[in-house]
C-alpha cells in the first residue's frame, strides 16, 4: 500500500510537470477535470503492468475526454482518459443504450463511462481487424485507453479539417474514406456515429486518413444505425464540397451497405 501511493504521488508529480510546461489558463484546469483519485490510481496500474512510463503534454481535449502523449516501453503512445466528472453523460448512454454488446450494463455515470471506454477499444480492434486505419489500441482500464500514436515523434499528425488539399488529393481522401465506411459496415458490422472532418488524422507524407474517435461507434444492430451513417455520409459530403466533389448522399449510402445487404 506504501508503494502505491508512492507511486500515485509520482504521476501526480508528472501531471504537475505538465501543468507547468503548459501555463495557459486552459491547461491550467485539466488537474482538477481530468486528475482525480480513481484517475490517478487506473494510471499506477497502467504503470505497473508495465503499458506506460511516464505521462506528458496533451494532445487534445475532447468533449468527453482528455488525449495526452505518454511514454509506452519502447516508443510514444497516447492515452485517451475519459473525465469522469465533467463527461457529458446523457450522449453516451444514448450510444451505449442500443448496443446489445452492453446489455447488461448499469446506468449510472461511472460504469458508463468505464463501458464506454471498453467500448472504444473493441471498436478499434474490429475496425482494424479489417484493414481500416485507425490506432491500435494497447490496453484499456477503467476511463482510461491505451493507444497507438499517430503522428511523428511527439507531433500528432493534423486533422483532415487542418490540412488544405488538391483536388485530386481530395479526390482520393475522400475515396479511401468511403471504402474504409464500407469495410467498417460489412466486415466490423459496425457505423462510425461520429465521422466528420474532425474525427480523420492524416498522414502528411502519404496522405493516408485514419480514422478516430470511435466510442460513438455502434453494431448495426443498434436502431439509430442506419440514421447514424446517413449523418457521416452528410458530413464527409459538406467537407468535401469545397474541393468540387459532389457526391450522390443515397448513392454513397448504397455503396457502403451493399455487400451486407447482399449476404
Amino acid at each position: 500500500m506504501e508503494k502505491e501511493s508512492k507511486d500515485i504521488r509520482k504521476l501526480d508529480t508528472d501531471v504537475d510537470k505538465m501543468r507547468i510546461r503548459r501555463k495557459d489558463s486552459e491547461h491550467l484546469k485539466v488537474k482538477e477535470n481530468v486528475f482525480d483519485e480513481a484517475t490517478l490510481k487506473a494510471l499506477y496500474d497502467l504503470a505497473r503492468k508495465g503499458v506506460i512510463e511516464s505521462l506528458g503534454g496533451s494532445i487534445s481535449t475532447g468533449k468527453e475526454a482528455n488525449v495526452f502523449l505518454a511514454e509506452g516501453k519502447d516508443k510514444n503512445i497516447a492515452l485517451k482518459i475519459y473525465r469522469i466528472s465533467s463527461s457529458t453523460f446523457n450522449s453516451m448512454d444514448e450510444y451505449i443504450r442500443g448496443d446489445p454488446r452492453f446489455s447488461n450494463i448499469r446506468h449510472k455515470k461511472k460504469d458508463i463511462i468505464f463501458a464506454w471506454t471498453k467500448k472504444e477499444y473493441r471498436n478499434l480492434m474490429r475496425a482494424r481487424e479489417c484493414g481500416i486505419a485507425a490506432p491500435r489500441p494497447i490496453d484499456t482500464h477503467k476511463n482510461i485507453l491505451a493507444m497507438e500514436f499517430i503522428g511523428e515523434g511527439d507531433k500528432p499528425y493534423p486533422l483532415l479539417k487542418e490540412v488544405k488539399l488538391s483536388e485530386q488529393s481530395a479526390q482520393t481522401i475522400f475515396g479511401t474514406i468511403i471504402h474504409y465506411l464500407e469495410l467498417l459496415y460489412s466486415e466490423a458490422k459496425l457505423v462510425h456515429g461520429d465521422l466528420s472532418e474532425y474525427n480523420i488524422l492524416l498522414d502528411p507524407s502519404t496522405l493516408e486518413p485514419y480514422l478516430i474517435d470511435m466510442g460513438q461507434s455502434v453494431t448495426l444492430e443498434h436502431p439509430s444505425a442506419n440514421d447514424f451513417l446517413k449523418r457521416d455520409i452528410r458530413n464527409l459530403a459538406r467537407h468535401f464540397k469545397k474541393y468540387g466533389i459532389q457526391p450522390d448522399e443515397e448513392e454513397l449510402l448504397r455503396i457502403i451497405t451493399e455487400k451486407q445487404r447482399d449476404k
